[in-house]
């Protein structure tokens, strides 16, 4: 056997396993998964009917709730893209050598390592409208008029749900932040002090564009995260009251295993991927743009 032949043996013999893997986690189930949302299946039947694009038809026109849940999805991506420049600051601090920074690094970073669940269970304790933390933390500074049932009243049940989601992954981003300035080379830093640029041009002019694309994977995070939010809401709230606080995947998971509607839930899954790829599209064409104008 040749060389040549060897190495092209050795290399697929390793790529085999991955690719092998890929295709029976991630593509097969895609495409069971576009499959089923052609149909009216009830997840536990052996037969299914195939019924074209009645589910999305049904899902644009005949459910109201789905497009209030879509709303909630736009409030975790508007709060957290409005937090990210606050993110970008305090990353920017934290690059710098000051006392402690290691310790902050560290501290940013622990929420995001807690599991969810456990994330969520904290703040409804902390949440409590019976003597929970917050609550009593408004009475001792004298901000009663303050006080209110932070999970039940339907206008702040939402954002008190979106502070929850920004505790916990504000810190990776600040992490990946960071990363993208250290990667930035000190030189250009020096020579600007040397131009007598001060820290706001140095921010915009070295900083923000030597960060840009972990700027886009950040964003990108933010745009799947939204529009993929299930966890806080389901533990913390079920969704409710009613359904103020349900997000479509909240939605979907409920169509699926509590109304056996698994051909909708399919359907739903996949309106929740397109709408990711186009918002993450948009986003890519805007940050293009906006660099090489």
């Amino acid at each position: 056997m040749s060389y040549s032949l060897q190495k092209k043996v050795i290399i697929w013999s390793f790529l085999f396993i991955p690719v092998a893997l890929m295709l029976l986690f991630l593509i097969y189930p895609t495409l069971q998964l576009f499959r089923y949302s052609i149909t009216n299946w009830d997840g536990y039947s052996e037969s299914l009917k195939y019924i074209g694009f009645d589910n999305y038809k049904k899902l644009i026109f005949d459910f109201p709730d789905a497009w209030k849940a879509i709303g909630n999805n736009g409030i975790y991506f508007i709060v957290h893209l409005l937090f990210i420049p606050i993110e970008v600051m305090t990353a920017v601090l934290l690059n710098r050598t000051i006392r402690g920074s290691s310790f902050f690094r560290f501290t940013v970073l622990m929420p995001y390592i807690i599991n969810g669940i456990a994330v969520a269970y904290m703040f409804s304790y902390i949440y409590n409208p019976v003597n929970g933390p917050l609550n009593e933390l408004l009475k001792w500074m004298g901000l009663e008029s303050l006080i209110t049932g932070w999970l039940s009243n339907l206008s702040i049940v939402n954002y008190s749900l979106v502070a929850v989601s920004l505790w916990r992954f504000s810190g990776v981003h600040i992490i990946l932040i960071l990363a993208g300035l250290q990667s930035i080379p000190t030189d250009l830093y020096e020579a600007a002090k040397m131009d007598g640029a001060g820290f706001w041009t140095q921010l915009r002019h070295i900083t923000l564009p030597g960060i840009r694309r972990v700027m886009e994977i950040i964003l990108f995070l933010n745009i799947s995260g939204a529009l993929l939010q299930y966890d806080i809401p389901y533990v913390m709230t079920g969704g409710g009251p009613g359904t103020a606080s349900s997000t479509f995947g909240l939605f979907s998971l409920q169509t699926a295993f509590t109304y056996n509607n698994y051909g909708l839930a399919s359907a739903m899954a996949v309106s929740l991927l397109i709408l990711i790829i186009c918002f993450s599209s948009i986003q890519n064409w805007i940050i293009k743009d906006r660099s090489e104008s």
